[in-house]
């Protein structure tokens, strides 16, 4: 929801594509699908750290002349083709949340390297007043988004660290992967080729009819033995919360659902293959990179033991 509710409060719609079940994020194709004249960005998200295919949907972007913002908030250091996710589109965001890769607590970071696009989000931090401007005013309507000096004196200690945990997450999910290959009933995250995942979360892809109870049973007996861990992420589609079902935005207004078009607002089942079935399967475990070789072999340990019992080949 953090990438969305911002662009209904610059007026615009969301407008849903679809996702690849295996990696959880949005493809070309199903950008492409929805599309039209009325589109003004097309946004991607780098879910959990693993990149999107990004060669396929900026080239789709460029033919069209839209601008790509990518949402690198659980993508800090992940790579495509051997370039950093926020650096393949126009606009990066990234987060500074305390769950994520580094944190200042709250807050985020931007980048591009478009001129256009840096002088407009600068003025953004404090109400669009063109500071240092010959005649400077209040250019827009806008908020203050500035970051103070202690915590963006935080931000650049964090980012001294970043390439060390970024290196040792995939270090610690390659562990995983090796310790659960072959376990019938489940896959590791997939990688496209090209990619470099940074693991902000650790993604299983469950079978829900490899075991009586499927997704939630496995998550109860891995709660069990103290791992937490979340089935379907976040139980159901952005689309099919209130402030998209019942348009509660502005008051009574329901704006800028007003402007809509129709097929823009069609969040029907059958439009989202993809996504009902990447949520009907992932099982997301935390991960981090202060995890040591005996929490590794315990988290393997139990997963093999519960997945055993499931199916009936251990006690």
């Amino acid at each position: 929801m953090g990438a969305l509710t911002p662009i209904l409060y610059q007026a615009a719609i969301p407008v849903f594509a679809d996702v690849d079940p295996k990696t959880y994020n949005v493809t070309a194709d199903s950008i492409e699908a929805v599309l039209s004249p009325r589109t003004r960005a097309i946004l991607v998200t780098h879910l959990f750290g693993n990149p999107a295919k990004m060669d396929e949907i900026v080239q789709l972007a460029r033919s069209r002349r839209i601008p790509v913002i990518e949402d690198c908030a659980q993508a800090y250091g992940a790579e495509y083709h051997g370039k950093k996710v926020g650096t393949l589109g126009d606009i990066g965001c990234f987060s500074l949340q305390q769950g994520k890769h580094i944190t200042t607590g709250e807050g985020g970071l931007v980048v591009t390297d478009n001129a256009d696009y840096a002088r407009r989000m600068f003025l953004f931090i404090n109400k669009a007043w063109g500071y240092g401007d010959p005649q400077p005013d209040h250019y827009f309507l806008a908020l203050n988004y500035r970051m103070n000096e202690l915590t963006g004196a935080v931000a650049l200690a964090q980012l001294e660290k970043l390439a060390e945990f970024v290196q040792r997450r995939r270090q610690v999910a390659e562990q995983l992967n090796a310790g659960l290959e072959g376990l019938r009933g489940l896959e590791t995250p997939h990688v496209e080729a090209g990619a470099v995942h940074t693991y902000w979360k650790y993604c299983l892809r469950v079978d829900p009819a490899a075991w009586k109870g499927g997704l939630d049973e496995l998550a109860r007996r891995l709660r069990d033995r103290q791992i937490f861990c979340a089935p379907r992420y976040i139980q159901k589609p952005a689309f099919e919360c209130e402030i998209f079902q019942q348009q509660r935005t502005f008051g009574n207004s329901r704006f800028p659902f007003t402007l809509a078009r129709p097929e823009a607002v069609d969040y029907r089942r059958e439009q989202f293959p993809g996504t009902y079935a990447a949520l009907a399967s992932v099982l997301v475990l935390p991960l981090n990179e202060r995890y040591t070789s005996e929490h590794v072999q315990y988290v393997v340990a139990s997963i093999r033991a519960a997945v055993g019992q499931l199916q009936g080949t251990a006690p």
